[in-house]
């Protein structure tokens, strides 16, 4: 007879758990009310339905998050409940005399600036959809008025997915409109997720949720915004960019004034100051909450002594006579003092999370231990603007110490530890078996060590992946730590595995990743970059060759060459000698890359000419992998 364990409902927090929430709404000054006088104030209409696809799907809806209305629940931290309640304050506001936001309908928001002739439109949003709706939600309530210029603050998708819905095809095919952005923004947004790109979008469901149903019990908040639209993306190609601090230019009648923050949040980002309306905007070098140094789906970890340092040039620069802060993530603020204070903080988080990693590393902690020894600064006690919301001081202090020492914390027992799966049988066995594991992790359950009962649990899970009644204690246990953590990135993470713990790997449809715009700006050497991350070395183990590519509606030449188990490649390059030669037209490379059609479907269509043996190159192709994006996280 199998044993069972009494556990709690899926959706039901445990009284450990409500206590630990209790025992967070007692330490902080969750009464206060002032950020939600700031996020309400100046808001002038809002979007009440959904805002939909044209064929109907539901790309991003306000009223999902209704349950927030009211006292926390129980199955959710305090602190966090209260970071969703702000965000999900929608509609479009009056910022100033001339600058307006749409925020609330995507993670991201959209700025209006009011020029001499028209819009002068900052950051389009993650997906054509929403950002189609705000434009519309600000044109029928400001008055129809042309695009004169749009700004994009940086790389990240959520900044400019949405620029085809407020740039139509002729106005792009013009020319006219100037779409400004920091140096380096093509390439970095391109480029950034191509080769990581499989890996990074499957954590990505876990890190923003996309798993879970909004609810008490499932997903809250993204912390910097409300959630990820569910809509189509695009790219535009940028017409100037910004290089160097100090930099002015005029848009429409408006002056600008940019501070380069390239390195801080974002690989390419500016900073820009109006100085007619006295008004800073930060885009997302700071927001209402402590931001990531190292995103947890995964990214190049961040600088925290750069991103502080930026912060404290901004006060520099402008921090005499700002009285308007905004950004591209959350709600303004307003008056200089309480801007100076707000960027000092800000400032200050990041530098004492740098400072402290590298005093304890220096004196020998490892990350981990690193992570429990720093104690939370007492401003971060009093301030909900630098709290763990998106980023955690926890993961934060073990990626500085991860940019500085790499992944090894020095100890030889961490050298060459066994797989998850070899590991676990080890522990499992050394443990008295898959019984006396279950019981243990109970016993800790029950105590609310669901740390420990997650560590012990994962181990069982990996050593006998088909055990349901492990998997659904690991599942439970992981619920628990969610429905306890302040930081959305870990309470959906927690709330995804638990979600797959208990249902399976479901694949359903992709929303964002390589798309027909991307494709088309991606640089030649990126996709065969990522061909060469496809090769499998064990098929090209007595392989020779040398490929010519020939792109004929660019004219371009590239010369991949395979040999000691690598792919190489050289640009603008050509090879008497090769073994083949490829014709095709980088429209047909595009297709490769967005997913519509593979190179073995052109070779059959006639869209590629194979100069040379069409079986060597389809041994060629055979050779690389095809990434499954729905591989298993919480299990083998």
């Amino acid at each position: 007879m199998v044993k069972t364990y009494p556990l709690p409902d899926p959706g039901t927090a445990t009284d450990v758990t409500k206590a630990a929430n209790v025992k967070v709404a007692q330490s902080l000054p969750l009464a206060d009310q002032s950020d939600f006088e700031k996020a309400r104030k100046g808001l002038i209409a809002s979007i009440d339905g959904p805002i939909e696809t044209e064929d109907g799907r539901t790309v991003m809806d306000p009223g999902a998050f209704a349950f927030l209305d009211g006292p926390a629940a129980d199955t959710v931290n305090p602190s966090l409940w209260r970071q969703g309640q702000l965000n999900a304050i929608h509609g479009l506001f009056e910022v100033a005399d001339g600058i307006y936001q749409v925020r609330g309908y995507d993670i991201a928001l959209m700025t209006l600036i009011r020029g001499e002739t028209g819009w002068i439109i900052v950051d389009c949003l993650i997906s054509i959809e929403t950002a189609k709706a705000a434009l519309k939600l600000a044109m029928d309530h400001l008055g129809e008025r042309p695009i004169r210029a749009v700004l994009i603050t940086h790389t990240h998708a959520d900044h400019f997915g949405g620029s085809r819905g407020v740039l139509t095809d002729d106005m792009i095919a013009d020319g006219d409109i100037p779409i400004i952005v920091p140096e380096g923004f093509t390439r970095y947004s391109v480029s950034e997720a191509v080769l990581a790109g499989n890996q990074m979008a499957r954590r990505a469901m876990y890190q923003f949720g996309l798993l879970v149903p909004p609810g008490p019990a499932g997903f809250v908040d993204s912390g910097i915004g409300k959630s990820n639209a569910k809509g189509n993306r695009s790219f535009v190609l940028p017409t100037k960019e910004i290089s160097e601090t100090g930099e002015r230019l005029t848009v429409d009648g408006v002056e600008f004034v940019f501070q380069m923050a390239s390195g801080t949040e974002a690989p390419s980002e500016f900073i820009f100051y109006l100085p007619r309306h006295k008004a800073l905007c930060m885009a997302e070098v700071t927001c209402r909450t402590m931001h990531n140094i190292l995103t947890l789906r995964g990214a190049e970890v961040r600088d925290p002594l750069q991103w502080s340092a930026c912060i404290d040039e901004s006060l520099n620069m402008f921090g005499d006579e700002v009285e308007i802060y905004f950004a591209c993530h959350n709600w303004p603020e307003w008056g200089n003092e309480n801007i100076r204070g707000y960027l000092e903080e800000q400032r200050d988080i990041y530098r004492y999370i740098h400072d402290q990693a590298l005093r304890l590393a220096n004196t020998g902690y490892t990350p981990r231990e690193i992570a429990e020894e720093v104690e939370e600064p007492e401003f971060m006690k009093r301030s909900f603007s630098v709290r763990g919301y998106y980023g955690t001081l926890n993961h934060n202090l073990k990626a500085t110490y991860q940019k500085y020492y790499g992944y090894f914390d020095g100890n030889p027992a961490h050298l060459e530890p066994h797989t998850p799966v070899e590991e676990g049988r080890r522990y499992v066995r050394a443990m008295g078996g898959s019984e006396a594991v279950l019981d243990l992790a109970w016993a800790a359950f029950e105590e609310g060590d669901y740390r420990w009962a997650a560590t012990i649990l994962n181990h069982l899970v990996f050593a006998e992946p088909s055990s349901e009644t492990a998997r659904a204690m690991l599942a439970s246990t992981y619920e628990q730590l969610g429905f306890q953590a302040e930081s959305v990135i870990w309470r959906n993470i927690y709330l995804c595995g638990a979600h797959e713990l208990r249902e399976g790997v479901k694949p359903r449809q992709r929303v964002g990743g390589v798309n027909e715009d991307i494709a088309r700006a991606m640089p030649i050497g990126d996709f065969f970059n990522l061909l060469a991350v496809k090769l499998d070395p064990a098929k090209a183990k007595s392989v020779d060759w040398a490929i010519n590519f020939e792109l004929t509606d660019s004219d371009e030449t590239v010369v991949v060459t395979v040999r000691n188990q690598v792919e190489n490649h050289k640009l603008d390059a050509r090879d008497e000698d090769a073994d083949l030669t490829v014709s095709l037209t980088r429209l047909t490379l595009n297709d490769i890359a967005y997913g519509r059609s593979s190179i073995d479907d052109a070779i059959e269509n006639g869209s590629v000419n194979v100069t040379g043996s069409v079986d060597t190159f389809k041994s060629y192709l055979d050779m690389h992998d095809t990434f499954d994006l729905w591989f298993n996280v919480v299990e083998p």
